[in-house]
């Protein structure tokens, strides 16, 4: 049975962008799919199971990126995909005040 291609675009968040750790993230995540899933950027086309093809993605915070999917498990590949950008990688600081810094112990 043939399975169609799905596609989810989405933006990066992050302000580094995608470099190694995102990069590592996709890659893990992307591989508990059996999907072939792809990231598209313009024309170009990148393996999202291969962290030195994203790499070369050069994807800055504000980039819009298409990720591609197809096989059995290619919505549940895009949805994951999607939750981990929305995350911003889990590297956007978070509005949750800072702890207060401990006092001194001695006093």
């Amino acid at each position: 049975m043939a399975h169609s291609r799905l596609s989810r675009v989405v933006t990066i968040l992050n302000p580094q962008g995608i470099h190694l750790r995102p990069a590592d993230l996709i890659v893990k995540t992307a591989n508990r799919f059996e999907a072939q899933i792809e990231v598209v950027k313009g024309g170009d086309r990148f393996d999202a199971k291969s962290v030195l093809s994203l790499l070369t993605l050069a994807a800055t915070q504000g980039t819009q990126l298409t990720f591609q999917a197809q096989g059995p498990d290619a919505a549940a590949a895009l949805d994951a995909l999607g939750e981990l950008v929305a995350r911003g990688f889990d590297e956007l600081e978070s509005s949750a005040t800072p702890p207060e810094p401990a006092g001194d112990l001695d006093e």
